[in-house]
């Protein structure tokens, strides 16, 4: 087994919760009538624990298929493209229980305790990759498939413009502040506004244009490199699930980038 990939895919765990990934990696072994534990039953055994079973007696349509797969790519090929992105593990359109289609798995290669600007913004980029593939490919016509990474690119760029002091534009200041009396906190309750309503829609407007550029800038990756999208969806469709090796050999030469 590599233990640095699953190191990088069990940060934050306890002893406990290792142990549990053993116990059920060794249950899967066992299931396959294996003689010992591999790698591939460790990946299961954490796919199980952070993403939940898989569905693969859920019948999706071959066009929500198709759609799931040209998504997923997305991510992968913008995050292939980027500099500052998470170096891509894996691909998969087999649904989880936890409501996932599919998803695109980035592994860190070293653990980080700072975030530069360029990252995050790469970061966002790559969360836009699934929309932005939708809309090229199906000239326009969207789907509800993006809403969590939707969600988790909006509250991102508000961090950054409001927490992380990194727009020009709004300057190296925070907005908003938490309310004082934490007990008294409820998650619904919004945080204390210290800023003023012409702020407010400054803040807006910087929002919606980081993310306006961000979109963009996926947008014209994957067109620049369409022929990768289809050949990497294809096959996608096909097997289901796509490790880093194979999606290098899916890459055009030139563009081809070496493995993490």
């Amino acid at each position: 087994a590599d233990l640095n990939v699953i190191a990088a895919r069990t940060p934050g765990m306890v002893g406990a919760d290792l142990a549990n990934i053993v116990n059920e990696s060794a249950l899967l072994a066992v299931r396959r009538n294996a003689g010992q534990v591999q790698m591939r039953d460790l990946e299961e055994a954490i796919d199980r624990v952070m993403l939940g079973l898989e569905k693969k007696n859920r019948v999706m349509t071959a066009s929500d298929k198709e759609r799931v797969a040209y998504h997923e790519t997305g991510h992968a090929l913008v995050a292939l493209s980027l500099d500052n992105a998470v170096p891509v593990h894996r691909v998969s359109i087999i649904p989880r229980s936890v409501g996932a289609l599919g998803h695109t798995l980035q592994l860190p290669t070293e653990e980080r305790y700072l975030m530069t600007l360029p990252e995050l913004e790469d970061q966002i980029a790559v969360m836009m990759g699934g929309r932005a593939a939708e809309e090229s490919v199906y000239n326009g016509v969207i789907s509800t498939g993006a809403a969590d990474d939707l969600q988790r690119a909006s509250e991102l760029i508000r961090q950054i413009v409001m927490r992380f002091g990194m727009s020009s534009r709004l300057g190296n200041l925070t907005y908003g502040a938490p309310h004082n009396a934490q007990f008294l906190r409820f998650p619904f309750m919004p945080e204390e506004r210290n800023y003023s309503e012409k702020t407010s829609e400054a803040i807006d407007d910087e929002v919606r244009r980081i993310s306006d550029r961000l979109y963009l800038r996926a947008k014209e990756i994957l067109t620049n490199r369409r022929a990768e999208l289809e050949r990497i969806a294809r096959e996608l469709i096909q097997k289901e699930t796509l490790d880093r090796p194979q999606i290098e050999l899916l890459l055009l030469p030139e563009l081809k980038q070496s493995p993490a």
